[in-house]
């Protein structure tokens, strides 16, 4: 393979990344301008029409489905970075230790010092089960994957089917507990950190019923992809391509329909509708992306969001300081005044300056600010940043 289909293929899945950050920051944004979406109400104050289509939008189209993508690229990279300490002759194991446990540090952090909930710790504790996994079949791999969505069809489905979760919710009290958040959010540090540290609870219980079965699935979804190099040789002519396409539009958007109009996170049924269809419409976006990167006109937009994907990590902490200056009260304290239309425009125009900066910060270094950092303690090495010349 020539250095130019190389650089091609990881600039595929570093676009890819990026593409993931302007969707996870369009879902984290609203936790952090509002306290009505972590306690599941709605905000008397935004209940216009264009309040309710922007909602009924993100509901459809991002809301439980980038999370997806940046699973299977962990998962992808996972098997890339196996790959290459077998190619050092470097012992894997406690080098991914370090990482995840590294990652797990970095997560606790961030989920308390600067947004409501985190992913990267997540990660880390789910990574143990993929490290664990690493030398499974494919075939195993897939088959766990899939009983994972098996487990959940049977479980949200028997929830919705035969218990009332209507008696358990308390709108009023909902209302009451998400202006008392707002108000907190709009506080000092110190009652800003109390409002993180009391979401824990709430946010772990999701982590176990719905986004960590499913993250576990696509960590071994990017796995098996990783080992077959399905991201390596696309050209985008691909007839799999136009099919995923097509299916995954159909399918996804059908179901983010049902999650949106059932109340999304409030329903269970909804959830449901969302979890089992959501990887249809993520895979929907890989394949369209993919066939426009290589397409004459569109492979400018690989170029401009392969630098974000680079410095991933440093980009998804980097999207909460910037939230957390617009809308606490340790910045300009606008938590509970922005419209959810102004919060979109917000995480658009928050994604567009990080994809500039990226590209200044990656014209000049290898690696991002926490990348660096990460990839020490990977290594047992010193932190470095420094492009390397040739010569």
């Amino acid at each position: 393979m020539s250095q130019v289909q190389s650089r091609t293929r990881i600039q595929d899945v570093d676009a890819l990344r990026g593409f993931a950050l302007l969707g996870i920051v369009v879902v984290n944004i609203t936790f952090a301008a509002s306290g009505f979406p972590i306690h599941l109400a709605e905000d008397p104050a935004y209940q216009s029409w264009l309040d309710q289509a922007v909602h009924w939008v993100s509901a459809t189209f991002v809301d439980m489905k980038f999370y997806l993508l940046f699973s299977f690229l962990f998962g992808y990279s996972f098997q890339l970075q196996l790959e290459s300490a077998q190619r050092a002759g470097a012992a894997f194991r406690p080098r991914m230790l370090r990482r995840l446990g590294a990652l797990f540090l970095i997560g606790a952090l961030h989920g308390i010092f600067l947004i409501t909930g985190d992913i990267l710790s997540v990660y880390a504790l789910i990574g143990l089960v993929l490290l664990a996994m690493r030398r499974v079949r494919d075939r195993t791999a897939l088959i766990v994957a899939g009983a994972i969505y098996a487990y959940l069809f049977v479980s949200l489905g028997s929830t919705a089917l035969f218990l009332d979760t209507s008696s358990f919710l308390d709108p009023a009290g909902a209302v009451v507990a998400a202006h008392e958040t707002t108000a907190n959010l709009g506080g000092s540090f110190g009652e800003v950190i109390g409002e993180h540290v009391q979401a824990l609870p709430t946010y772990g219980l999701s982590l176990l019923t719905v986004q960590g079965p499913t993250t576990l699935a696509a960590f071994l979804l990017g796995l098996v992809a990783g080992r077959r190099r399905l991201l390596a040789d696309v050209t985008g002519k691909e007839a799999v391509l136009r099919l995923i396409q097509l299916v995954g539009f159909v399918v996804g958007i059908t179901g983010g329909m049902i999650y949106a109009s059932g109340g999304g996170n409030g329903d269970t049924g909804a959830v449901l509708a969302s979890v089992l269809t959501a990887p249809f419409l993520t895979a929907a976006y890989v394949a369209t992306l993919l066939r426009v990167m290589h397409s004459t006109q569109g492979q400018d937009l690989r170029r401009v969001l392969a630098p974000a994907g680079q410095m991933a990590l440093s980009n998804y902490l980097g999207q909460s300081v910037a939230t957390m200056v617009i809308f606490t009260g340790v910045g300009f304290g606008l938590v509970g005044q922005v419209s959810p239309l102004e919060t979109m425009g917000f995480a658009v125009a928050i994604f567009a300056v990080q994809v500039v900066l990226s590209h200044l910060w990656m014209s000049r270094y290898g690696y991002g600010p926490v990348e660096g950092v990460l990839r020490a303690v990977t290594n047992a090495t010193a932190p470095t940043w420094q492009r390397k010349t040739a010569g």
